[in-house]
């Protein structure tokens, strides 16, 4: 059984004037794949980097965007047994959820909570995933521990927080603008702030009064520029930064201002392997594309990611299917909180 799906195709990366919905035919799933009949579709910053053409990871030519999805299972191939036709599932795609149905392997799908509704579904997987990751096998975060947490009030920050606090950890968030600290506080964040986008000086006076002599002993790190300097300086000695993502590159508009990018580049923070021995401070980096490739450590994540019991997503904005443009660039402003998500209504 083929499917006819709607789908937003890049016909190359560099710009989202390169973005069209089309329609398009869907083959029947092979032996392990399932067919996915998409509800929802959770947005992410590598979306808008891997549309600029600024992700390594980004597909060769024409492809569809979307890491994210929630939706139906209409179709299995022969050999499938882990999951059946009618259930409601979730997952994390490499690329191609931006569209009404998709094809992939029975091995990233997760079933879908019965009391979850498919955005928050689609608000969860890359979420969890990142910040799990990040505080636990590279950030090795311990009960007693503080932990600096930047885009406090994204996706990632606000499940980050909860992981944190699961683990007894003193937890402090950064944002951009004092409107999204009331939601800090309702998620339980020890202490917050309001971060300066461009003072070195000021970053470092606002990190300090938030941690009232605690050591820091990790940073979740997706800003880069003045921010990540100022964690690295405010770093107690054994301490971590692990960085994955750098929203100082960010951008609004439909095309890289690549002057601006460049400059952005050649000023970002650089770090010296004898100066990190001596003062006994680590950075690391890292994307989910390395665990798509492993499955089996993906698969581990997620099963004691679930034994936490975490609440559900917060879903802050929702926009249909035929405005995801306009989501994208709500997303792109700097504005949202917690997880931006394009809801699939069907026929």
């Amino acid at each position: 059984m083929s499917f006819v799906r709607s789908a937003y195709r890049m016909s190359r990366a560099g710009s989202l004037h390169n973005l069209h919905l089309v329609q398009e035919q869907l083959p029947a799933p092979q032996a392990h794949e399932v067919i996915i009949e998409v509800r929802a579709i959770g947005l992410n910053f590598a979306d808008i980097f891997a549309m600029m053409g600024l992700y390594s990871a980004t597909p060769k030519g024409s492809f569809v965007p979307g890491l994210e999805y929630a939706g139906i299972v209409r179709a299995v191939g022969v050999n499938v047994s882990k999951v059946a036709v009618g259930e409601r599932v979730m997952g994390a795609i490499r690329f191609g959820a931006y569209t009404t149905h998709l094809a992939i392997h029975e091995d990233y799908v997760q079933e879908l909570p019965d009391d979850w509704t498919f955005e928050e579904g689609a608000a969860f997987i890359v979420q969890a995933l990142t910040a799990y990751y990040a505080l636990v096998p590279l950030g090795a975060l311990r009960k007693g521990g503080t932990v600096l947490i930047h885009s406090a009030a994204g996706g990632v920050g606000i499940v980050a927080n909860r992981i944190a606090k699961r683990l007894g950890a003193f937890t402090i968030g950064s944002v951009g603008t004092a409107n999204k600290l009331d939601l800090l506080r309702q998620e339980g964040y020890d202490r917050a702030f309001v971060r300066s986008g461009t003072s070195y000086s000021a970053s470092m006076k606002d990190l300090r009064g938030a941690l009232q002599e605690r050591p820091l002993s990790l940073v979740l790190e997706s800003l880069g520029g003045n921010a990540l300097k100022a964690s690295y300086d405010a770093l107690a000695p054994a301490g971590r930064i692990v960085c994955f993502g750098s929203a100082s590159m960010a951008f609004q508009g439909k095309r890289p201002p690549y002057l601006s990018l460049a400059w952005k580049w050649l000023q970002r923070p650089k770090f010296d392997a004898l100066s990190m021995i001596e003062q006994n401070k680590a950075v690391m980096g890292f994307n989910l594309i390395w665990l798509w490739e492993n499955i089996d450590e993906m698969r581990a994540m997620l099963e004691a990611i679930a034994a936490m019991q975490l609440p559900k997503p917060l879903v802050g904005h929702i926009f249909p299917f035929e405005s995801l443009p306009e989501a994208i660039a709500t997303f792109q402003s700097g504005t949202t909180v917690g997880k931006v998500v394009v809801s699939v209504k069907t026929a």
